[in-house]
C-alpha cells in the first residue's frame, strides 16, 4: 500500500539542503515561546539546568549576626538556637551558566531523504538553543565539527553569543567548506570531545548534536570526564531512511565515504537490513549513554523543528 501522507512544508527561508542567515535568525523569536512561564524546552532538554534568574537567583554565602531590615525568612533557625542569638544566612548572586554546543557537520550528517538534511536540522536546532540561552542570560558557546576541522566560539553572553554560534554554522555548511573532506587529513569525533574538555568551562551544560555515527567506544573516557564537572545531553538527529522507512521502492544509486553502490528499495529485506542496522546503532548509544547517566533525545529530519517541540518535551 502506496503512503499518501503529505511531506510538510520547509521551515521559512530554507531549502533544506542549503544554510542561510534568515533561517536560523528567525529561532530568536521562537526562543520567547519556551521561556517562563510557559515550560521551557530548554528544561526538557536538561532537567538539571538553572538559569540565574530562576527562584531567587542566588546562591548561600555565609551566616552573620542579625540585623535589622534582615528579611525574617532568611533567618538560620539551627545557628540561632545552637548559639541562642539570632543569626540570618547571606546569599550571592548566582552567575550566569554557560551552555556547550558540540554541533556534529560532518559529512554523515549531510544527508537526508525526505525533507532536511540532518546537519540543516542540527544546526536549526543549535540556533533555538543557542537564542534560549541568551534570553535567559546565559553564555552561549560552541565546537562545530566537520569532519576535517573545528570551528570554535568560545561561551559569550547577551546577543553576540548567538550571532557568533550562528556565523560559524554558516560558514561550517558552506559547501567549499563541507566539500574538502576528500582534500584534507580526516579528523576524528573524539578530537572535537578533547578540545571541548579543554573550551568549556566547569559547570557547563552541554549538547551534543549528532547522529553519533562516528562515536566509538572508546570516547566513553572522554565523556567520563567531561561528565564529572558538567551536565551533558545527547540529541540524535536521524532520517527516516536510516530506519528503512521510505516511500521510493525502486533502485538508486548511493554513495558514502567509502563505497559506491546499488540499492534496490524495493526489496523488503533492504529495508529490513537498514531497519536492523539502525536498531544496533541504537543501542550502542543506548547503552553508552545510561553506563555515564547521560539523556538522550531524538529529533527527525523528516520534519520542521518547531513542530517537534512542545510542552511535552523532544519528539523521541
Amino acid at each position: 500500500m502506496t503512503d499518501t501522507t503529505p511531506i510538510p512544508a520547509l521551515p521559512a527561508h530554507s531549502d533544506g539542503v542549503n544554510l542561510c542567515l534568515a533561517e536560523l535568525l528567525q529561532y530568536k523569536n521562537q526562543a520567547v515561546r519556551w521561556l517562563p512561564p510557559a515550560q521551557s524546552i530548554w528544561s526538557q532538554l536538561n532537567g538539571q539546568h538553572i538559569s540565574r534568574k530562576k527562584g531567587r537567583g542566588m546562591n548561600f554565602a555565609e551566616v552573620r549576626p542579625y540585623q535589622a531590615g534582615d528579611d525574617i525568612r532568611a533567618i538560620d533557625w539551627r545557628v540561632t538556637a545552637r548559639t541562642g542569638k539570632t543569626h540570618t544566612k547571606l546569599f550571592t548572586e548566582e552567575r550566569e551558566q554557560p551552555v556547550m554546543l558540540l554541533v556534529d557537520l560532518s559529512p554523515n550528517m549531510q544527508f537526508g531523504s525526505t525533507l532536511l538534511l540532518k546537519s540543516v536540522q542540527a544546526a536549526h536546532l543549535a540556533s533555538l538553543l543557542s537564542w534560549l540561552a541568551a534570553k535567559e542570560q546565559d553564555r552561549i558557546g560552541a565546537i562545530i565539527y566537520t569532519g576535517t576541522q573545528l570551528i570554535e566560539c568560545k561561551p559569550t553572553a547577551r546577543q553576540q553569543g548567538p550571532l557568533r554560534v550562528i556565523n560559524a554554522l554558516l560558514e561550517a555548511h558552506r559547501p567549499e567548506t563541507s566539500g574538502q573532506a576528500g582534500e584534507q587529513t580526516q579528523l576524528e569525533f573524539s578530537a572535537a570531545l578533547k578540545h571541548l574538555h579543554h573550551l568549556c568551562p566547569k559547570g557547563s551544560d552541554i549538547v551534543v548534536i549528532s547522529d553519533f555515527y562516528l562515536l566509538t567506544p572508546t570516547d566513553k573516557r572522554r565523556l567520563s570526564q567531561l561528565r564529572q564537572h558538567n551536565r551533558i545531553q545527547f540529541v540524535q538527529v536521524f532520517d527516516p531512511l536510516e530506519q528503512g522507512q521510505t516511500r521510493f521502492r525502486g533502485a538508486e544509486h548511493v554513495r558514502d565515504s567509502r563505497q559506491t553502490q546499488w540499492v534496490n528499495f524495493a526489496a523488503t529485506s533492504t529495508r529490513q537490513q537498514l531497519q536492523e542496522q539502525y536498531q544496533h546503532h541504537q543501542h550502542f548509544i543506548q547503552t553508552l549513554a545510561q553506563s555515564l547517566a547521560i539523556p538522550v533525545h531524538q529529533i527527525s529530519a523528516a520534519h520542521p523543528l518547531i513542530s517537534q517541540l512542545n510542552t511535552a518535551g523532544v519528539a523521541s
